[in-house]
């Protein structure tokens, strides 16, 4: 039996199974993609403490490195079930059931999506979530974004270095970004910006061709032959459905980062705060790590 099971290999999960494991607990992590979570698709990271400027893969990549350092047995098996009433709490992945004294959640948020016409059939075929990941496939040619905060900003500043021309479409008429990611993208000249605005439906044959953009005064179609979506995130906890959620979705902790069950602890976005940050999801990590070592050494041996 494991000591400390942790969902999730974000910047939270694998900073929480750092702390456990220079404690001298055992743990497990699992993830049933790439580690890293979110910061591995980011282009750059600026606002973190002490390192000017990292790509997010290399960030990521680093935290990986110094959790294998420590022997941190990283799965890269989904969960699909969980049951945190009985002891030892379990973890059911699609190759095997594992059990442990405790469990940290680290699973992060998604992104979302628009729900328009469109998106789901051409997903992987000019739509994306990703610019980092896929910008280099329309190289030279003519994009979209839609969003207005940090995350849609820096893509189109990412994608302006490659593409002919980036329309960024926001439903609001102003953006929610850093400053320092708007003046960047207002000075950037082939940046079109369209306030007040919304995709109602995205047009293609086999791939992208454009897409129908709805404002206050008219409807306009714009070609195009990629729209990258950054709307923001959304938590996906209906797995846990012993825990107390919020009406958003979040697992509601403080910053104990303790949930409603015992031998239950919650770390990063997934959690209600009010900022979701590399550097708070990495301070999550560790403040639920010490608080599972603690349940560990006192409440289960007393």
């Amino acid at each position: 039996m494991t000591d400390i099971m942790i969902i999730g290999a974000g910047p939270a999960g694998i900073t929480a199974a750092i702390y456990a494991l220079r404690a001298g607990v055992s743990v497990i992590v699992f993830d049933g993609n790439l580690y890293g979570g979110q910061t591995a698709i980011t282009s750059q990271i600026e606002n973190y403490p002490a390192i000017l400027s990292i790509s997010g893969a290399l960030f990521a990549q680093k935290l990986y490195q110094q959790a294998k350092e420590l022997n941190a047995d990283i799965k890269f098996e989904k969960v699909v079930s969980v049951n945190f009433s009985a002891y030892p709490k379990t973890v059911t992945t699609a190759k095997n059931t594992y059990s442990a004294k405790t469990i940290l959640i680290a699973t992060g948020v998604k992104r979302r999506t628009l729900n328009c016409e469109g998106e789901k059939e051409f997903t992987g075929k000019g739509v994306s979530y990703c610019a980092t990941c896929d910008g280099a496939f329309f190289r030279n040619k003519e994009v979209m974004i839609v969003g207005g905060g940090n995350t849609a900003l820096e893509d189109a500043l990412f994608l302006s270095n490659q593409c002919q021309k980036v329309t960024l479409v926001h439903r609001r008429d102003s953006f929610r970004a850093e400053k320092t990611l708007i003046d960047a993208v207002f000075a950037r000249k082939n940046i079109t910006i369209l306030y007040n605005s919304q995709v109602i439906k995205i047009n293609g044959t086999q791939t992208v061709t454009s897409a129908e953009i709805s404002n206050q005064k008219q409807n306009t179609t714009i070609p195009i032959s990629g729209i990258f979506i950054a709307i923001g995130y959304e938590p996906d906890n209906t797995m846990f459905s012993d825990l107390e959620i919020n009406e958003e979705g979040y697992i509601v902790a403080d910053e104990s980062c303790c949930t409603n069950l015992k031998g239950v602890f919650v770390a990063g976005d997934t959690r209600t705060k009010p900022l979701r940050q590399i550097v708070t999801a990495c301070a999550d990590g560790a403040v639920a790590a010490v608080n599972a070592v603690s349940y560990i050494t006192k409440a289960l041996k007393s």
